[in-house]
């Protein structure tokens, strides 16, 4: 039992899941309720979204992201016997039937909960969005996935998406200039840190397609590359980070005009330098070790900006 419990736990990538929903956590209490606390001090415009449906809806995001995992390593299997061997589950301990159920059960709770949180907060956009990424995750696990750059950008959006998607609930139809102007707050902090997301995860998803070249092309995938090679894709990754990096140091004298010395200071030691780290690495690197590795640097870089909420919670 302790070996299927393990498996299952590997399987669902609860390390991940519990950094969806570290995100999620910040972004309400640090971000959401202070724009509504500090654009509203006589609460005439009460956020929509109360502490128990942020939960349900935390749960729901959880939930979809551990079937799409589970659903993942359901059509990977002969490509992860190439790509990571030990570390598989599929098969070796989980048989496939139980694989796709707990892909469905996990799906269809979501998809339920987040219906539930739609119908209480008059927002259908919440339930179908839900719907939509359940789609997303099992058209990018059977196709999207082995074609060049659109499981990236998929992937990439479903990330952004943890976060905009506590925006989205808060969205309502009215013409008052206090409302508009606490949603415009809470909207351009979601979408920094949306895009932020985006970005990241993008050039880790390509340095993922890097490290995993060898059973991706056994089986057919066309990732950036096999099709362009890997010069190409260490070229596109390294833009990209080029932008994040030129995007933190905007926001960084952006933040210093409003004197935000603590949040300047752990952006340029803890995003900026890793950043640039990992954009010299990248050119370097060779092996598949060092492709792992520079993967890991960039998701505690992601981690790092996440946590970065915590210092707007304390300006």
């Amino acid at each position: 039992m302790p070996q299927l419990l393990r498996a299952f736990f590997r399987l669902i990538r609860w390390p991940n899941l519990v950094f969806i929903f570290l995100t999620q956590l910040l972004f309400y209490y640090c971000i959401l309720l202070p724009c509504f606390a500090y654009g509203n001090p006589g609460g005439e415009y009460p956020h929509k979204l109360s502490p128990l449906l942020f939960y349900l809806l935390a749960l729901s995001s959880i939930l979809i992201a551990a079937a799409g995992y589970t659903i993942n390593d359901y059509f990977d299997l002969n490509i992860d016997r190439v790509n990571k061997p030990k570390r598989m589950v599929v098969e070796k301990v989980i048989k496939r039937r139980w694989t796709i159920l707990w892909h469905w059960i996990f799906s269809g709770i979501g998809v339920l909960l987040g219906f539930y949180v739609s119908w209480v907060l008059r927002n259908p956009l919440v339930g179908l969005a839900n719907v939509g990424c359940v789609g997303l995750l099992w058209f990018y696990s059977t196709t999207f996935k082995r074609k060049l750059l659109i499981g990236n950008v998929i992937i990439s959006l479903l990330t952004a998406w943890v976060i905009l998607v506590l925006w989205v609930c808060e969205v309502r139809i009215t013409g008052d200039a206090v409302y508009r102007e606490i949603i415009s707050r809470l909207f351009k902090f979601a979408i920094v840190y949306g895009s932020f997301a985006f970005i990241i995860s993008l050039v880790r998803e390509v340095v993922k397609d890097i490290e995993d070249m060898e059973g991706d092309a056994k089986y057919g995938c066309r990732t950036m590359p096999i099709v362009w090679g890997v010069n190409v894709a260490k070229v596109f990754a390294g833009t990209w980070m080029a932008v994040l990096i030129g995007a933190l140091i905007i926001f960084q004298f952006y933040v210093l005009q409003k004197a935000w010395w603590p949040l300047t200071l752990y952006s340029a030691v803890l995003l900026d330098i890793p950043s640039a780290w990992v954009l010299r690495k990248l050119y370097e690197a060779q092996t598949k070790a060092q492709y792992h590795r520079l993967s890991n640097m960039i998701k505690g870089i992601m981690l790092a900006g996440i946590l970065s909420m915590l210092m707007l919670k304390l300006v």
